[in-house]
């Protein structure tokens, strides 16, 4: 993807709104040679019939962006508030029309070592980005042999830049292997997220996914989908998830702000269920959808209309 379909675009840089091709970090800075920054992903979606603009869980995500800031250890942290503000402007002056796609970044600036707890840079960026096909049609994933990163190594809950590596590996993989996405395994061999989605599975009718203790992002579209279940009268259980259960589920499915609501249809050559989209996932799907573009009603407040 060239870079100069976004030239146009404004970016959020340090405080001011600025042209996309200045939007720049220094080659020497602790982010650029450690990975010292993280990051959010947030949603925006266009709702045409209502000429609205709406960003899902901004407050979350940003609250989550100050956690990952102290998981880290910035000496200063950029806080979520702020960060929601610039956010909103942001779209206002980019006045997008089409569903996007936002990342709110806080690095670690200048020329610090590997050490340095600052000082802190921040930036937003966002681009038009709407439902990919597979959203429609469904994955097939391997279990792949690069194993999670443990929360002894890197706390994999934060939402690090440096942590996508260890899923980087997995992703690519899988595409080398012949399938659309990996799952990947913890150090104690259960089950523990795709390559930045998380995973559910349907077996006897209650939806199984991993805790939050297995070494997993925790993510605000898990903690969506596990609400929307509930409210679809789904018995949903968090616990230890064996590789082998997921032969045995009827279906399956990744989320992710990236992956939305993606029906899991095959797992190393194995199909769940009939090889497609169930409809437990469909309906899933369609509450998703309409709660995320404005249709349903907003009842938790999760909603930021621009």
């Amino acid at each position: 993807m060239s870079i100069d379909k976004f030239k146009d675009l404004i970016v959020y840089f340090n405080g001011e709104y600025v042209p996309w091709d200045q939007a720049n970090v220094h080659v020497f800075s602790p982010a650029v040679k450690y990975g010292a920054s993280v990051f959010e992903g947030i949603r925006g979606y266009w709702n045409e019939d209502k000429e609205k603009l709406f960003l899902f869980r901004l407050d979350d995500h940003m609250a989550r962006i100050e956690f990952s800031q102290r998981v880290m250890r910035f000496g200063e942290i950029a806080p979520a508030g702020p960060l929601c503000d610039a956010t909103v402007e942001l779209m206002r002056r980019n006045n997008f029309r089409a569903s996007v796609h936002i990342r709110p970044t806080v690095y670690l600036d200048e020329y610090g070592e590997s050490s340095a707890r600052g000082p802190i840079g921040q930036f937003i960026t966002a681009i038009p980005r709407g439902t990919p096909k597979k959203v429609e049609d469904g994955v097939r994933a391997q279990v792949s042999s690069w194993e999670r990163i443990s929360d002894r190594c890197m706390p994999a809950r934060a939402k690090a830049n440096a942590n996508y590596n260890n899923s980087r590996y997995a992703g690519i993989q899988a595409n080398i292997d012949g399938y659309d996405a990996a799952i990947m395994l913890n150090s104690r061999g259960k089950i523990s997220e795709g390559q930045g989605m998380c995973i559910f599975m349907i077996r006897n009718g209650v939806a199984i996914t991993p805790s939050v203790t297995s070494d997993i992002l925790e993510s605000i579209t898990r903690d969506t989908v596990i609400m929307l279940l509930r409210d679809m009268g789904v018995e949903v259980r968090e616990r230890d998830m064996d590789r082998s259960e997921l032969y045995d589920a009827s279906e399956a499915f990744f989320c992710g702000t990236g992956w939305e609501v993606t029906p899991l249809n095959n797992v190393d050559g194995s199909p769940i269920g009939t090889g497609a989209p169930g409809d437990l996932t469909r309906e899933l799907q369609r509450r998703y959808f309409d709660l995320v573009n404005g249709v349903a009603q907003d009842t938790h407040g999760w909603l930021t209309e621009v």
